[in-house]
């Protein structure tokens, strides 16, 4: 069983940027690809990026690629997500995801999630 748990979401505007931080419970996180993904009201959760377990391969969805960065510091148990040049399109909840071993793609390949952090952007 693993616990995730996010973190540095809020309210930011046009152009600035935020570092979600996502804290993980266990002694096998090194285990564990993990992956963000962010959710709209009345759409699918969508992935935004993902990262292996030694943190040496990394994976984003090409519309958000250059802006965002996954990675992760498998001493602190915690996988980060730094959003620069953000747009009011990226106002989502913004999930923490897990799976162990294996690659994520899509929600359906999730073993655990995060609780959710909002994060707005105004124009």
């Amino acid at each position: 069983q693993v616990q995730l748990v996010e973190s540095g979401g809020g309210l930011v505007q046009a152009g600035g940027s935020l570092r979600l931080s996502c804290a993980a419970s266990g002694r096998t996180f090194r285990s564990y690809v993990m992956a963000w993904f962010r959710q709209t009201p009345g759409k699918e959760r969508e992935f935004v990026a993902t990262v292996s377990g030694s943190g040496g391969s990394t994976s984003y969805t090409d519309s958000l690629k250059g802006r965002f960065t996954i990675s992760r510091d498998n001493a602190k148990n915690t996988v980060y997500l730094q959003m620069n040049s953000l747009k009011p399109e990226d106002t989502a909840v913004y999930y923490c995801a897990a799976r162990y071993y294996y690659r994520i793609s899509n929600s359906a390949d999730v073993d655990y999630w995060g609780q959710g952090t909002q994060v707005t952007v105004s124009s």
